[in-house]
């Protein structure tokens, strides 16, 4: 269900976009960031950095996609948002010597951990590995996403804003578990 919630904002602008238009979609994207915003801080008592950041571009770009009426603006919304993954996973490494990559799957396997009082040694090259795809995948998206929105219409770059997308997350996600799935540990 989290899950759900998470790419809510996401089915709603797709369901508008294909019911009306694109800016009657980039307002429910808007809303639909605000409110997400509002639910994890009555939730959680926190709202998590990125979705600070997700909202805040989405309101900016789509505001000013609603402002001037041009859609080139919430199309501009993608690619910044995975430049600033990339970046942030690149500097992070470069300049704070912290692989961001590493500390998410920790994060991710730190409850199999606890249940089951093993210790994952998952080694600092496959780490580095993952650090360099998910950097050039993050930086190859927000140019391809660009390449599809102004060489292509306005309908190819929705579908590939949202099945595309997905689809290339979920392939780098399934070779980032088979990279490390020898090291967990084996089911009781």
């Amino acid at each position: 269900m989290a899950l759900l919630f998470e790419y809510l904002p996401l089915i709603l602008f797709f369901v508008v976009y294909k019911a009306v238009d694109i800016f009657w979609a980039t307002g429910v994207l808007i809303i639909a960031a605000i409110v997400q915003l509002v639910y994890y801080k009555v939730s959680t008592g926190k709202i998590e950095t990125r979705h600070w950041i997700f909202a805040g571009i989405a309101v900016v770009l789509g505001g000013m996609t609603l402002a001037f009426h041009d859609e080139q603006f919430i199309q501009w919304k993608v690619s910044i948002i995975y430049a600033l993954l990339g970046l942030s996973i690149l500097f992070g490494k470069l300049l704070f010597k912290t692989n961001l990559v590493e500390k998410a799957l920790m994060g991710l396997f730190s409850s199999v951990q606890k249940e089951q009082e093993v210790e994952i040694n998952i080694p600092n090259a496959i780490f580095n590995q993952l650090l360099v795809l998910w950097v050039f995948l993050f930086l190859s998206i927000a140019v391809l996403n660009l390449y599809v929105a102004f060489n292509y219409s306005l309908d190819t770059w929705v579908n590939f804003k949202v099945f595309g997308l997905m689809g290339i997350t979920f392939i780098a996600i399934v070779f980032t578990m088979f990279k490390v799935y020898k090291f967990l540990p084996e089911e009781q």
